[in-house]
Formats: C-alpha cells, structure tokens, sequence
C-alpha cells in the first residue's frame, strides 16, 4: 500500500461509511461532510475545491449597515415581503449602473440567496402554462438548481454547451424549444463550472429564442461582473455586465450576494423581475396561487409561502453595499480580482503535475481566470479522480454532477486556497504525479 498524505486506512473508513454508491458522484455538500470528517479523524487539512465559499472578507460597509439596523430594533419587525423601499431603490440603481438596464424598484424583489429566487421562478414560471411544464438548463450547470426542480415534482431537459457555442446555439435551442413543453430557460453567466460567458451574440440568439417560443429566461447572475477580461467596474460607464434582458422581455435576473459581495452567510440576494411578465396573466397560476397575475403569484403565493420575506438587517446591508457601489465609494469588482490570480497560479500548478484544463477556451479566446476552473487527469473518469484526490488531501467535485458531457472532468473553485496554502498544494500534487506518471 502506497503512502499517500492523508491516512489510507481513515479516509477508506469515511468512504465506507458515507451511504453513497459512488463518492465521486456525491452531490456538493455531502462531499462537504466527506471531506469534513476526514478533516477531523486524520488531523490534516485539504486543499478545499469542492465548494464555492468566498474567500474574502464581507465589506465592511454592509456589515455595519447590518449592525446599525439590528440596533435600531430592525430584528422585531417583520420586513415588507416585497423589499424595503432603499435596498428596492439601489438595486434598481444597481442594475441601471452596472447593466444599463432600466427596471423601477418596483419590479426588484430580495430573496434568500438566489437559489430562492431560482426555485419561486420555477415554482411559478412552470407553472404559467399548463401546457408547459419544464425547464431547459443549459449545461453545465449548478447542480442543485436540478434538485430544485425535481423537489417541486417538476421535470426538465438539458444540454451541454460547449460544443454548440455562437451560431450554433440556435439550431439546438430550436429542437427543444420547438416540442412546445419548455416554459422556462436556466443558466448561469459567466457560468458555473466552466467560466465560459455568453457573447451578445449568443444571447441575442437565447432571446430571439425566447420571443418566438414565449418561455421565461432565468438568468443567474451569482457571479457578477467576475469575468476579468473586462473592466465592469465603473458605475454608469461602459462595458456593462452582459445580460438577456437587452434581447427579450421574457426574463427573470438572479441576483446574488454570496461571491460579489462575499455576504453568502446572510443568505441575501434578489431577482429582477421583467415588468411585462410581472403584470402578464396566467389563468392556470388561480389554480396554485389564487392569483393570475405573474408577480403577484410569484411574491404573495410562492415567496410568502417560503419564507414570508427576507431577514430584515440583511436587507440593510445588502442595500448599503449597492449605495456604495453606485455611488462609486465601493469599488466591489477590484475587491474579487484576488480570484483571478489564484486562478492564474493554480492552474499552472495542475499542470505542471500532469493534469490539464478541461474547459480551455472561451470560443476563440482562451477561458477567464475567475471563481472555477475545470481540471482532469489521463485515465481517470471524474468520479475515480475525485476519490483518489482525496487521499492526497484535495476536494473537488465531478463535472459528471453538473451535466457535463466531460465526464473525466472536476470543477475546482479556487476560494478558499490562498496563496499561503500554495505550497501545500504543490506538494500533493507533486506527490500524486509521482504515484500516477504512467497512467495516460
């Protein structure tokens, strides 16, 4: 038996014990938990790749927007379930300064984290239509936005995008759309796990798309203004975070906290809600919501029905975060740009221990240094190279869960790997590259 940097015998027990068929299949947070109690029986620390966490301070201005707001008695009062007025207010702002999008307040509701903005989207927008009642996610994707809909006894389609980039995205946009079942769109840009962003071109297709076949685009934004290669960080001053809403009015943004503001701990973002699907009727949605108008149902049948609003402090300071980034105090893009060049130096440590970059380029650019990247390794599928990378004291997960077609593939986000632990990175990796140099 090899020597390997975390104890064979213990990291075998976790795995034993874990309930899962296939540890290397194992959704997000249960490799979480895995990696967790190996963490603890062996007394060594991973390299920790597996979740997206931020890895930087939250900015100090929420967090005393948060705290002025819990003394001022905020924690006793229920908020309004469509937002307080100022966090409304600046996300609109927001959205005008750094998308040059033009939605009132009105339509820009907090929600907890976007993931609770995506399922109500899903709730409600799959819902609109009997007729249509799935969702097309185009992969690869954030795992748990399937769970979502399998939870809400839903169904979906999805495809890997890698290989039908530009022109191409119609063509195959067309066959699903054209069954006539497909009531909502989901993906992410840039996109979680690949980092690949979708050009004006290419999302000009997705709502040419979505005009013709009336279906809703949930467009996730966890990532906002992260794809370096352009400078969006210049309130009102091009360029401007690319978005769907230039091309259709079918849409829905997703907007979150957690890694542009690194705020993930209170739970807090918003969804930006079209005004002609916010007003639009759908006499199915009376049926689950008493209610045919679409963001009435969405905020007062699904939202309430969550969570009856949003933690109120939060709001806060979520709302004193974008008043400082409009008012151009808070230059919150120069705050991530620390992601990219962990990204730049961790990849050239895979590969210069034999793996490579799954997800290279970026149609004809070479990929951005951003949140992920996407590494394998020559004869291991994904799931054999995230058991193995265990043992030698490194998480990441499997894209074979993100409903990518590169199975042999794992995302990696760089967060939580500081250039402190670089060197312990390196080690491992030297050390598993000498175990494995003649797999090819």
């Amino acid at each position: 038996m090899k020597q390997t940097p975390i104890n064979q015998q213990v990291v075998k027990q976790v795995i034993d014990h874990c309930g899962i068929p296939v540890v290397g299949k194992a959704t997000i947070r249960e490799l979480v938990k895995i990696v967790n109690q190996i963490e603890s029986l062996s007394g060594q620390k991973f390299i920790r790749m597996e979740m997206g966490i931020p890895g930087i301070a939250p900015p100090q201005i929420g967090v005393d927007a948060e705290i002025e707001a819990l003394r001022n008695g905020v924690a006793s009062q229920y908020a309004n379930i469509e937002g307080i007025p100022i966090l409304k207010e600046e996300t609109s702002r927001f959205i005008k300064n750094f998308m040059n999008l033009d939605i009132p307040a009105e339509y820009c509701i907090p929600t907890i984290g976007s993931m609770q903005a995506s399922i109500a989207a899903i709730a409600v927008g799959n819902r609109a239509d009997k007729q249509k009642n799935k969702t097309l996610f185009i992969d690869p994707g954030f795992p748990v936005h399937k769970l979502q809909v399998k939870a809400l006894g839903l169904e979906y389609e999805a495809f890997d995008v890698y290989e039908h980039r530009g022109e191409k995205l119609k063509d195959i946009l067309e066959s699903y759309l054209s069954k006539g079942d497909i009531a909502t769109i989901l993906y992410s840009n840039p996109n979680n796990p690949s980092w690949i962003c979708f050009n004006e071109q290419e999302l000009s297709i997705i709502g040419e798309m979505a005009n013709k076949y009336e279906v809703i685009i949930l467009e996730d934004l966890a990532y906002f203004a992260m794809d370096f290669r352009k400078d969006y960080s210049v309130p009102g001053m091009p360029p401007f975070q690319p978005s769907i809403a230039r091309y259709t009015d079918q849409y829905i943004l997703l907007l979150s906290s957690s890694k542009s503001f690194s705020y993930a701990g209170q739970r807090i973002g918003c969804m930006a809600i079209s005004p002609k699907i916010f007003h639009r009727k759908f006499t199915n949605l009376f049926h689950y919501f008493r209610n045919e108008e679409f963001g009435h149902a969405l905020i007062y049948g699904c939202l309430y029905s969550f969570s009856a609003g949003v933690s109120h402090s939060a709001q806060y300071g979520l709302a004193a975060m974008f008043k400082a980034s409009n008012d151009g105090v808070f230059d919150f893009v120069s705050n991530l740009k620390e992601y990219m060049q962990r990204a730049k130096a961790m990849k050239e440590l895979f590969v210069k221990y034999g793996f490579h970059i799954v997800y290279d380029k970026d149609l004809d650019e070479n990929i951005g240094d951003g949140f992920y990247f996407t590494f394998a390794r020559n004869g291991f599928s994904g799931s054999q190279l995230t058991e193995t990378l265990l043992y030698y004291g490194i998480s990441a997960i499997s894209l074979e869960i993100t409903g990518s077609l590169r199975s042999e593939g794992l995302r990696a986000c760089v967060s939580l790997t500081d250039f402190s632990q670089f060197p312990l990175l390196e080690e491992r990796l030297k050390a598993f590259n000498q175990d494995y140099a003649k797999i090819v």
